[in-house]
């Protein structure tokens, strides 16, 4: 019986590691066609990382310069970029409106009679450099988070493989020991009774 219980423990735990071999794999297939497509997509944008000569504030700095004069290739630089060079850029446009604030007054001076056409036409001018500038860093933050995904893919993949191999030493471990298991052992209501000595 506890031949038979090692064998079936065993034989599951390796089905298991199989498994997990091939879920690691997957996962590292996934991670590297992510790595690679991120790569490959902010590439042909063909964005370079500002120069330290551009960079005005010391949270600027300290995001940014350690990519600064890089061509943009990795979602974290997409992050850093559109986090502290073009959000910053956008608020110091806007006196830190937001595109929805600026096109709602946008909306309202060109439907008012009365007011100044120059300002309505900075309106719009805010306006339209606010909706490319949140299109720009919707973009490059959606690069961050598949790039991200495709990182925690790794560290999934990785943890996979580790536990198939201990999966896999327990399985053959236990199929071992089954094998030297004996199955003839005496059972207890078998034992002759020790004699007393007086």
């Amino acid at each position: 019986m506890r031949k038979t219980l090692d064998r079936l423990i065993s034989w599951t735990g390796l089905i298991m590691a199989a498994v997990l071999l091939v879920a690691g794999g997957l996962l590292t297939y996934a991670s590297s066609f992510v790595a690679s497509n991120v790569k490959e997509q902010l590439s042909q944008q063909n964005i370079t990382m500002p120069a330290a000569a551009a960079l005005e504030t010391q949270e600027q700095k300290d995001a940014l310069l350690q990519y600064a004069g890089q061509k943009m290739e990795t979602g974290a630089q997409a992050k850093a970029f559109a986090d502290h060079y073009i959000l910053v850029h956008m608020n110091t446009q806007s006196n830190n409106k937001t595109y929805s604030e600026v096109s709602g007054e946008f909306m309202k001076a060109s439907k008012d009679a009365a007011a100044d056409p120059a300002q309505v036409q900075a309106l719009g001018e805010l306006r339209q450099s606010l909706f490319m500038g949140n299109t720009l860093r919707g973009l490059l933050l959606n690069a961050y988070a598949f790039g991200t995904m495709g990182t925690i893919a790794l560290y999934a993949g990785i943890g996979a493989f580790i536990a198939a191999a201990l999966l896999l030493v327990l399985g053959l471990l236990g199929l071992r020991h089954a094998k030297h298991v004996d199955e003839a052992t005496v059972p207890i209501s078998g034992r002759q009774p020790v004699p007393h000595t007086v």
